[in-house]
């Protein structure tokens, strides 16, 4: 149609160049555009395959005092058979991070869709995201279906990439197996009033810990949370929230040891509760920060965990109350380079597990309180990349000490969509 229109406009300053008369041209034209536009409203309406596609390649190469393939959680259950698992360190030495295909666009009016696809260093191929969201429910409400992360608590809906430090606090690690996804439903509700007031609610499959893929009817999982925020003044900004998550577990097996070093296979069957508190505040110079801001963030973590405890095939009935938090600092203080400070603590509590004692299963029964500090400074030259270093110091196995140095690259191509607050 803008072509036609363009033509118009020649045809006439032509025709006026020329000192003609040019009202039956413009007619025949005006005639011929109407014709055009009652085709083009006939034609189906058609999705044009257009996404935002972006590559996050991440990498690092670190040195630990302890092996990372021992890595263990002393008195907290193991979130899988392999105690390691996702929650471990970096391996030594140069090492590929998860790489991740982000594909997001609106599907129409009403839908969009996103898939994330993550490539693992042991060259395995997962889909951490694959949902549909609505844009057009009104009222503030937003349904999201399919498999994403959940919202539960801060951290858990960020993407690792967009993480101030290299791993996942000790609590995630412990409570979460590092981060929460899950295949399910999850609606929205954002009030419309000036501080910032969200509601929502997920049920889900279940599938991970701290459930287990019981493959039954029915949600194995479900989740409730809100979140409230706003602005003091123009330079400071919060958000906190509580969360509480309820999942079902069957035969949630777990790998073990005990006292002398042999080998204890364990599952867990019943039911487990978490609360979660978050807070975060954000301060900028009048709100601009491009040159200097501070971040302050922190999550308190609550679980028990009721049910049947198995270990070499011997039952027993188990309970556990049990809790962890993490508060971080992270300081800009120069345009493109940050500073960063987090201490993770967890608390053993009270865990019975009927006859059962430490020298059964040392990983789980041993009372230790983990806890670990980590300090990083990176560099930002521009959106797309990043390179970090980190130090920490790890007491999450009782006895051991292990220091960890890792030198780690974020690189990202194409197009990302923004993260939450």
């Amino acid at each position: 149609m803008y072509r036609i229109l363009l033509c118009a406009m020649a045809l006439a300053m032509a025709a006026s160049a020329r000192g003609q008369n040019v009202p039956d041209e413009l007619e025949q034209l005006r005639q011929r555009v109407d014709h055009l536009e009652k085709q083009a409203a006939a034609k189906p309406a058609t999705n044009a395959f257009n996404p935002d596609i972006s590559l996050i390649l991440q990498g690092s190469v670190a040195r630990s005092s302890q092996n990372p393939d021992d890595y263990q959680i002393t008195g907290f259950m193991p979130s899988s058979a392999n105690s390691g698992g996702e929650v471990a360190p970096a391996p030594r030495g140069f090492s590929l991070g998860e790489s991740e295909l982000v594909i997001s666009s609106n599907i129409d009016p009403y839908f969009r869709g996103q898939l994330v696809a993550s490539f693992t260093p042991d060259n395995q191929l997962e889909v951490e995201e694959a949902f549909f969201q609505t844009l057009a429910l009104g009222r503030g409400f937003t349904l999201k279906g399919g498999r994403f992360l959940s919202s539960v608590g801060y951290q858990n809906q960020i993407h690792q990439h967009a993480w101030d430090f290299q791993d996942a606090p000790l609590a995630y690690k412990a409570f979460l197996g590092g981060r929460l996804n899950d295949d399910g439903l999850q609606l929205k509700w954002l009030a419309p009033t000036e501080l910032l007031v969200e509601l929502g609610a997920e049920v889900g499959r279940g599938r991970n810990f701290p459930g287990s893929d019981a493959n039954r009817n029915g949600a194995g999982l479900w989740a409730l949370y809100g979140h409230v925020g706003g602005d003091l003044g123009e330079s400071t900004a919060w958000r906190s929230g509580l969360s509480y998550l309820r999942a079902s577990a069957s035969d949630r097996g777990f790998d073990d040891h005990d006292a002398g070093g042999n080998p204890v296979t364990g599952a867990f069957s019943g039911r487990s509760a978490l609360w979660i508190a978050d807070a975060i505040v954000k301060w900028a110079p009048r709100g601009d920060a491009t040159v200097t801001n501070l971040k302050l963030q922190g999550e308190y973590f609550r679980r028990s965990e009721s049910g049947d405890l198995t270990l070499n095939s011997r039952p027993a009935d188990y309970t556990s109350r049990q809790s962890g938090w993490y508060a971080q600092m992270v300081y800009q203080f120069m345009p493109r380079w940050r500073v960063g400070y987090r201490y993770d603590r967890l608390g053993y509590g009270s865990v019975s597990a009927g006859s059962f004692t430490s020298a059964d299963a040392s990983i789980l029964l041993t009372a230790h309180n983990p806890t670990r500090g980590s300090l990083m400074m990176d560099w930002s030259p521009t959106e797309f990349s990043r390179v970090r270093v980190q130090l920490a110091r790890d007491n999450s196995r009782a006895g051991v000490t292990d220091n960890q140095v890792l030198v780690q690259y974020i690189f990202s191509l194409g197009a990302h969509g923004a993260h939450t607050f």
